[in-house]
């Protein structure tokens, strides 16, 4: 039975993936930081794709959480989807560089971390898959957030790149406006997106898998955001940052 570790597992993105892996069969290692959520999925994921479950609540703002984790890893699993994350409110100027910080944490390091946790034995078994979730804002300018989901995509390109070759691939999965937990526990006010830019998680996750077994390193699920982001690229950055601006959050 292949296995896979999720982090962020108990909702949105992460809890989509969740589903979707124990229906393909695999193992699921959860992590996240409510024990009490964690448990609570992962039961119901036993119960339902009669799979295997094990929890690990970790923060991975912390070393303490980061080093679980790696230490998980370096025993070994197939897949490792890198979803943990949030969003700040307010503009970049106005936000607590302590909550910078953390973000740069949970976003970069933790994903660099444990990316190098996983793939050694990967490359080793000459099979397994990295799957680190970014953004669509990682192609527009707009605070930490799409810095740092920039980041995530330049380096799992890059790291992708590096085992090109072999059976192990790593690929960023760039979403867009999802329906999740995600905004509302960030305080943020999503009433000027419009409605047909929202997606859902399952088909979100969906999609990534699919470009994930042909080899894609960059995946943008549906064609609407493909679109957006090939326009954008095409643009100006002064013009594809005032766009940005206009479109999201308040």
């Amino acid at each position: 039975m292949p296995s896979a570790l999720i982090t962020g597992a108990t909702a949105g993105i992460g809890a989509a993936f969740a589903r979707r892996l124990a229906a393909d069969g695999f193992s699921l290692v959860l992590v996240a930081r409510d024990e009490k959520r964690l448990l609570a999925r992962a039961e119901e994921l036993r119960l339902r794709y009669g799979v295997e479950t094990e929890v690990l609540p970790a923060d991975l703002a912390s070393e303490e959480g980061l080093a679980a984790v790696e230490r998980r890893l370096r025993e070994g699993v197939d897949l490792l989807v890198n979803n943990a994350g949030f969003g700040l409110r307010g503009p970049f100027l106005d936000v607590p560089v302590a909550d910078e910080l953390r973000m740069l944490k949970v976003h970069c390091e933790a994903v660099l971390r444990l990316t190098l946790a996983a793939l050694p034995g990967m490359r080793e078994r000459d099979r397994g898959a990295v799957v680190n979730v970014a953004s669509v804002a990682a192609f527009f300018t707009r605070g930490t957030y799409s810095a740092s989901k920039a980041w995530v995509v330049n380096f799992s390109e890059s790291a992708a790149t590096e085992l090109d070759g072999g059976r192990v691939r790593v690929m960023a999965l760039c979403p867009g406006f999802v329906r999740t937990e995600f905004h509302e526990r960030a305080s943020m006010n999503v009433s000027g997106i419009p409605g047909f830019l929202w997606l859902s998680a399952d088909d979100v996750v969906d999609e990534a898998m699919r470009d994930l077994a042909r080899g894609v390193r960059v995946s943008v699920p549906d064609l609407r955001y493909k679109a957006i982001v090939a326009v954008g690229r095409l643009l100006p950055l002064n013009l594809t940052s005032r766009i940005s601006r206009s479109i999201g959050r308040k």
